[in-house]
């Protein structure tokens, strides 16, 4: 094996560092961005023989553009850095190509905040094949091939040549078609996060620029917020579950077809049938759906020096626990007390590698009944997760069939990937429903019940687009509306004088968002804050008295 080794690479390839320079650009243009060609060809309006030129001079301009990128490369490192870029560029094209992926900075903060289970949870075959195809053969024929390089001026006036040329083909293609160019970028702004290896380098450094120069001393929301309840005695226990990857289209509450919520329909719940998140990954929706800001005024920087809604709840005098079944509440409830749910070794719902939702409502009764005050309790599920979505439903909940039991969904078909996504959706409902019939068995509380979902899940309707996380501008609706639902025990709607009958009116006929939802939690848990904003409250023109 050593001899054979050795004679392998006795027998090294010889390549000049100008044909190195050509042949790894023109490989990266066209072997590792087929996802920026068929986004590229499909948006194109070729109207006449202008538009024609310009689509043919636009993988020029890619192909001229990298080329430059690499002759700024140091003549040693340009073997390492090609190899380091041929592996990531290829694990990224598999995602851009195959899942419909978009790379910027948001995208990068999810990579770099998932954790092993998720990770393995995208490893499939048909990746592995990618990656040793695109990125592990080239990356072994670029080690086993000696680059030779002119001496170090010589070297350094052929790439000065080379870069001189680039800019000047550059300049050529913005002199005939600048018009074009830029409209065509001003109308599909989110190509330049399919470009292969510029999306993923500039999404890292921006993320790396936002993550490393933000220093701010951490910031109270409202030391003065006090609880100031009605004129009652009861205690009040509300329980918000936070869903995972659930869209609204597919709750048969909101109009789908199938019945994938029997369990809460036998409930009085209101579902609100136009909400939307104020993201499209949970990195960032659930930190800003707890935060005070709107999401157009988020921040996910300042988010970490900054209270949240759960603090301020827990500091006017509410029991806060908050129970993690979804690998983490991205720092939402690191001030309250928290149950990693999902790192139980309860056989009952889970296998090592992952828990079902029912584990949220395990021991829950017996929690509520030692209360001896106000509790506000969050269940954070895993819900939808996908794309193993077959991994979050036990078999008992295996309804809608045949499914995709697979992390490779682009192995299975549209209906296979449906059927697995709505068993998911009728498990949240039954584990949802679970909570609000704990609730019911607690009559003298004043109780209620939120079920809201982070974000959506594409499922392959538009351009072959799957999971989430797509710029939130470009995202499809699949991705940014989702379910709302609420329930309360006749003493909530009784003691906080709410008429359920408005809030249904509303929750049929308006918008609303998780801008929503610190607001009116605030209102219901009878807060009195500084930071609430009366016009964001969705339920304030149905209270029957104001506030105290």
């Amino acid at each position: 094996m050593k001899n054979s080794l050795t004679k392998l690479f006795a027998c090294r390839f010889h390549l000049q560092s100008q044909w190195l320079i050509a042949l790894a650009a023109f490989y990266f243009t066209t072997v590792l961005n087929p996802a920026l060609w068929r986004y590229f060809i499909s948006h194109l309006e070729i109207t006449g023989i202008r538009m024609l030129f310009f689509g043919i001079s636009m993988p020029v301009f890619i192909f001229t553009a990298i080329f430059l990128f690499f002759n700024l490369l140091p003549a040693y490192f340009i073997k390492p850095v090609l190899i380091v870029l041929l592996l990531i560029s290829s694990a990224t094209n598999y995602f851009m190509f195959q899942l419909g992926v978009f790379i910027d900075a948001d995208m990068i903060r999810n990579a770099f905040e998932t954790n092993t289970r998720e990770a393995f949870d995208l490893v499939t075959f048909r990746m592995i094949l990618w990656i040793v195809l695109g990125g592990v053969v080239p990356s072994f024929l670029l080690v086993i091939t000696r680059i030779e390089y002119r001496p170090f001026w010589k070297e350094c006036l052929f790439r000065l040549f080379a870069i001189t040329g680039c800019v000047l083909v550059i300049g050529i293609i913005a002199a005939f078609f600048y018009r074009e160019y830029a409209d065509f970028s001003k109308r599909h702004r989110e190509m330049t996060k399919l470009i292969n290896p510029s999306s993923y380098l500039y999404g890292a450094v921006r993320y790396w620029h936002l993550e490393s120069f933000v220093f701010k001393a951490f910031m109270s929301l409202d030391k003065d917020a006090e609880l100031k309840p009605y004129d009652d005695a009861k205690h009040t226990v509300f329980i918000m579950v936070v869903g995972e990857t659930a869209r609204a289209k597919s709750f048969s509450l909101n109009g789908y077809p199938r019945e994938t919520n029997p369990f809460l329909a036998r409930e009085d719940i209101i579902s609100f049938k136009n909400f939307y998140s104020c993201g499209t990954a949970t990195a960032i929706s659930v930190p800003c759906m707890f935060s005070h800001q709107p999401r157009k005024s988020f921040s996910i920087q300042e988010s970490k020096f900054s209270e949240n809604l759960v603090d301020l709840i827990k500091q006017t005098g509410f029991e806060v626990l908050w129970r993690e079944n979804d690998d983490g509440c991205k720092g939402v409830c690191n001030r309250v007390p928290t149950d990693n749910l999902y790192k139980s070794r309860n056989s009952r719902y889970c296998d090592g590698d992952s828990c079902f939702d029912e584990i949220l409502t395990d021991g829950l009764e017996e929690y509520l009944s030692g209360l001896k005050k106000d509790a506000f309790i969050v269940l954070h599920t895993i819900g939808s997760h996908g794309p193993t979505y077959y991994k979050r439903y036990p078999d008992s909940f295996r309804k809608f069939t045949p499914t995709c039991d697979t992390a490779d969904i682009r192995n299975c078909s549209r209906e296979q990937i449906i059927n697995t996504y709505d068993n998911t959706i009728l498990y949240t409902d039954f584990v949802a429903s679970r909570a609000i019939n704990i609730l019911k068995k607690f009559p003298h509380l004043e109780s209620g019940l939120l079920y809201v979902s982070d974000h959506g899940e594409s499922l392959g309707e538009k351009t072959d687009m799957y999971l989430h996380g797509t710029p939130y501008e470009i995202a499809p609706e699949e991705q940014k509306k989702v379910p709302m639902i609420l329930w309360m025990s006749d003493n909530m709607k009784k003691f906080d004088h709410l008429d359920y009958g408005c809030i249904a009116k509303k929750a049929e006929e308006n918008t609303f968002s998780h801008d929503n939802l610190y607001h009116t939690l605030l209102a219901l848990m009878e807060i009195r804050s500084k930071t609430y904003d009366k016009s964001l409250d969705m339920f304030d023109s149905c209270r029957l008295e104001p506030l105290p």
